[in-house]
């Protein structure tokens, strides 16, 4: 085990990427003890014969060029082809109990998983299983509960579209709908927002329109740490003169100042400026400001008018392809601005430049991350960013339009697939007509009603097809617990993490191939797919020796799961496993726009699923855009509890480092804010630490303000003083998820609202 580096804070002053990050990349390498031979590994990332990265689902410039990697595309196929290991043996030595006390980066840090394992209560280890025996024990517990809704089935987004297909087909056969998935937890707002809008819920941008685009509105993201390619995408777009606005309470290091690694000149010269104007609105105050926007766009379509000028909204664009502009047009002149200024916390002349700037754009992106999605007021928002595009025709052109940023590599893909808890009758319609039987038509549990059902003995049985369920949850306790209340938890992993310790009365650890892998099967090599932040879909194919000859990929344990379930009278499910391909036929029957899969993505760079609403097509009620009438809202949450407490309530936002993916910590650093060594950090604005009658470098506790009475607490927190809006706070998770309450959520989406959190904090009583 790495010894513990030291804990500092430090300002950093370079620019994003730089010599820095090839410095961190050839660390990870060293850290993770990747063989020499896996180095090569690296040139395979992205490239059309090679595997997809396993990190963000950010898509490929060219798919063909020479480098198709960066920083954190390393650390994820470092931890991924690192040379540790962890079987039957490691588990003998260790106890669950003594490795629940180890923190998430210090599980990760053991290796990969070699072989199938069962909990085995009386020693508190784990012990090895055979497959057969493994399959045959979860086929025995879904048989005897008598209702298959007491079973769910969650499923992460490293998952390719080929597992996620017959994962879905295998659930829905066995007769439920209960699909708890990743999306739930970050872009399931975006998911739910724009199909009531725009009528698909995905980007109606390409990469390409990127070189097109003279504005670009980056919302609530920072792709230096979560999709560090798209800095490359921006850097090319400020030089060439574009503008480009970040809207974020943190003004990160990368849409500030990159250095591409992948340009020698910047590593001496400092990089490029991306971002030329910065607005930042306080934790929760999106809605407002959006709002705010286009009030004052309106304004000035208004006094253009009267002048006699340039209209400044597209009329045209209105009069053919939307409904409803009347009734919003009317509410915006209805809002207050002293009302949409106090709840943006945002000035109006800040507003007003940015309606400007956006007004002034002739072909305008919007791009967001969760920094949008995870507020109560989420899809409202994401919505009125969906009106505000609208009102300038930046929709289904060259160069402007909708950009959701996922996160994790197919995440959009296994949605694609009907890994959906509400799936659409059409879609049901037609998977029950290639395979004749009825599916089940009632909607199913998303993660967090997954989470209720499991606590209340609702769920008896919990299958996890990758992540980490455990950490990457709200209300950490209450998850906890409510995982251990289960019959049977199953864990289909590529490493040890703590859901495999928070764990049911049986529970076992299923190892599986990981991406960069070779899948051989009988007809020989298979790839798989992947569907990108830009509905791009293209092939994978893994190039390294598997860690273990036991593991078994995803889409087989899927298959012998299914058959061990289900039987094969009516499915060979089996025969599946022998050639992806066949898969992919039924893709082609089952899903529109998959049709020919297996000739269209055996294409270099594979083919796009060109969203209707790109060509201005709306699969909508109306048949038109829709623009969607929103109040704002003022009985919040954090309204309420600010009522109780006055200035010393705060609102937290959850964060990852720099050092991390998901609730993956790779190591210990977050280079960009500045800290070093450490996790129990709590960025606050220096004044605030004043009125709060603390001092930065002081530990705090955190505290939640809700209305049930139970008490959610974080101990220990280092203040550093940071530049972020007075009243609001930022952490990591997963160590401050145990603040956010489960029914705190976004509406309609039933997001975690990890980005505002009403806390107080008191002076720690804890050791750090």
């Amino acid at each position: 085990m790495d010894h513990k580096p030291k804990e500092r804070i430090e300002a950093y002053r370079q620019p994003a990427g730089g010599l820095d990050s090839i410095k961190s990349t050839t660390i990870t390498l060293w850290k993770e003890d990747v063989p020499g031979s896996r180095y090569k590994t690296l040139l395979s990332q992205n490239q059309p014969d090679g595997f997809d990265c396993p990190g963000c689902a950010w898509p490929d410039r060219e798919h063909t060029s020479t480098f198709e990697f960066c920083e954190n595309g390393v650390k994820a196929v470092a931890a991924e082809a690192t040379s540790r290991r962890i079987g039957a043996d490691f588990f003998a030595r260790r106890t669950v109990a003594e490795l629940l006390r180890q923190s998430d980066y210090e599980l990760e840090q053991h290796g990969r998983l070699t072989e199938p394992l069962a909990y085995d209560a009386a020693s508190d280890r784990y012990l090895p299983i055979s497959w057969d025996d493994a399959f045959a024990r979860i086929a025995g517990h879904l048989q005897a509960l008598p209702d298959p809704n007491q079973a769910a089935f969650y499923v992460s987004g490293r998952t390719s579209n080929e597992t996620a297909y017959l994962f879905q087909l295998f659930v829905r056969l066995y007769g439920t709908n209960n699909f708890p998935d990743c999306s739930n937890l970050c872009h399931e707002s975006s998911s739910r927002a724009l199909p009531q809008t725009v009528g698909v819920g995905k980007a109606t941008v390409v990469l390409d329109d990127f070189e097109h685009a003279d504005t670009i509105l980056v919302f609530g993201q920072n792709p230096a740490t979560n999709h560090p390619r798209m800095l490359n995408e921006l850097r090319a777009a400020a030089k060439r003169g574009a503008t480009i606005v970040s809207i974020n309470p943190l003004k990160e290091k990368g849409l500030d100042r990159f250095a591409s690694p992948q340009h020698p000149l910047d590593l001496v010269n400092g990089g490029a400026r991306i971002s030329s104007l910065f607005i930042r609105p306080m934790l929760g105050g999106d809605f407002a400001l959006i709002k705010g926007v286009a009030k004052r766009v309106l304004e000035l379509d208004d006094e253009a008018t009267a002048k006699g000028g340039e209209r400044v909204l597209d009329v045209d664009f209105l009069a053919e392809h939307c409904h409803g502009f009347d009734a919003f047009a009317s509410d915006l002149r209805a809002e207050s601005w002293a009302e949409l200024i106090a709840a943006a916390g945002v000035p109006f002349e800040d507003i007003a430049k940015l309606a400007q700037v956006y007004a002034q754009g002739k072909a305008v992106i919007c791009t967001w991350g969760m920094g949008l999605t995870q507020h109560r007021d989420s899809v409202a928002a994401i919505q009125m960013l969906s009106n505000l595009m609208m009102m300038r025709g930046n929709i289904g052109r060259r160069g402007a339009g909708l950009c959701p940023v996922r996160g994790h590599s197919n995440v959009q893909g296994d949605r694609t697939m009907g890994i959906e808890d509400k799936p659409t009758p059409a879609f049901l319609d037609r998977l029950g007509r290639v395979y004749g039987f009825e599916p089940p038509r009632a909607h199913g549990l998303d993660a967090v009603d997954t989470i209720h059902a499991m606590r209340d003995g609702r769920v008896k049985v919990f299958v996890g097809l990758g992540g980490n369920f455990a950490m990457a949850t709200p209300d950490t306790p209450l998850t906890f617990a409510a995982l251990q209340n289960c019959a049977l938890t199953v864990q289909i992993s590529t490493k040890l993490n703590r859901s495999h310790l928070i764990h049911g009365q049986d529970a076992l650890i299923l190892p599986t191939l990981g991406r960069t892998e070779i899948d051989l099967q009988k007809t020989g090599p298979q790839g798989v797919t992947v569907e990108d932040s830009m509905c791009m879909v293209h092939l994978s194919y893994g190039i390294n020796a598997p860690a273990s000859e036991q593991l078994l990929s995803e889409t087989a344990i899927t298959a012998r799961l299914a058959h061990a379930t289900l039987g094969s009278d009516k499915i060979d499910w089996l025969a599946y496993v022998d050639d992806y391909a066949r898969i992919r036929d039924e893709i082609a029957q089952a899903i529109p726009g998959f049709e020919d899969f297996n000739a269209r993505v055996a294409q270099p760079g594979g083919f796009h699923l060109t969203p209707a609403s790109r060509e201005r097509r709306w699969l909508t009620p109306s048949g038109k855009a829709q623009f969607i009438v929103h109040a704002l809202e003022k009985d919040t949450p954090i309204a309420r509890a600010r009522a109780l407490h006055g200035d010393r309530l705060m609102v937290l936002m959850t964060a990852r480092s720099h050092d991390q993916y998901n609730t993956t910590i790779y190591a210990l650093d977050d280079r960009y804010r500045g800290v070093y060594g450490q996790r129990r950090i709590l960025l606050i604005h220096r004044e605030d630490i004043a009125k709060l009658g603390f001092a930065a470098g002081e530990r705090v506790d955190i505290f939640t303000v809700w209305h049930d009475g139970v008490e959610r607490r974080a101990d220990g927190f280092l203040l550093v003083e940071y530049d972020i809006p007075r009243g609001c706070l930022g952490a990591y998770f997963p160590e401050t998820n145990p603040l956010i309450p489960l029914d705190s959520v976004a509406t309609v989406s039933n997001t975690p609202t990890s980005k505002s959190v009403p806390v107080l904090l008191s002076r720690s009583t804890h050791a750090a």
